[in-house]
């Protein structure tokens, strides 16, 4: 893993790729080429970090995922190729929306594509850190599950963003079991259980491959 600043990026790169494992893998909200289904190594999921923006307020803060360093792990998302004419435009919107608000760091990884025959790629990645003020740290599935039940920040519902998240990977990566994610989907559906349960917002899922 290399810690880079995009700026940098830009200088040596005519394109680039950047791995989105939350709200990315499902509202890009930037310009791009293409995108593929695969995974980093290294890394696992964690609703660890907090959003006092987005799914939650300085009041009480959404949980989100970040990424924490697992050697034994990986962790499945979404690679979206950027080219030099959309650089910019993406950067300087990702770095509000991902840096800015959601105090996340940027870093370079590997990526490994979905799709067979296709070569590892460098990626671009945003993570959130113990050391960021508003990261929330390990907590059971079931604590996790109460405060996003009960969150709500300018994007919406913090339900919202777990479920699309699960719905991805049932989507997407059927083949792989993400426990942490699941097991929180599962508790956050156990909460609503005598209200009739909840599902899924309402809303087509993304076709991930060249447009």
């Amino acid at each position: 893993m290399t810690t880079m600043k995009p700026l940098d990026i830009i200088k040596e790169k005519s394109n680039m790729w950047i791995f989105g494992y939350g709200s990315l893998v499902w509202k890009p909200n930037f310009a791009y080429k293409r995108s593929k289904v695969g995974f980093i190594k290294g890394y696992e999921r964690r609703f660890w970090h907090g959003d006092t923006f987005y799914r939650g307020d300085k009041e009480n803060p959404g949980r989100v995922a970040t990424l924490v360093k697992d050697q034994e792990a990986c962790t499945w998302g979404v690679a979206y190729e950027v080219t030099e004419s959309q650089m910019e435009d993406s950067l300087q919107y990702l770095s509000m929306r991902e840096v800015e608000l959601g105090g996340y760091k940027t870093e370079m990884v590997e990526f490994n594509p979905k799709e067979k025959g296709h070569s590892v790629l460098s990626a671009i990645v945003y993570i959130a850190t113990s050391d960021n003020p508003i990261y929330l740290g390990p907590a059971s599935d079931e604590e996790i599950a109460a405060q996003i039940a009960t969150r709500r920040g300018n994007a919406g519902h913090n339900i919202e963003y777990l479920v699309r998240l699960a719905e991805f990977m049932r989507l997407y990566c059927p083949e792989v079991e993400d426990e942490h994610l699941f097991s929180i989907e599962a508790a956050v559906l156990n909460i609503f259980h005598d209200c009739g349960g909840i599902k899924p917002p309402d809303q087509k899922p993304l076709k991930y491959g060249a447009p």
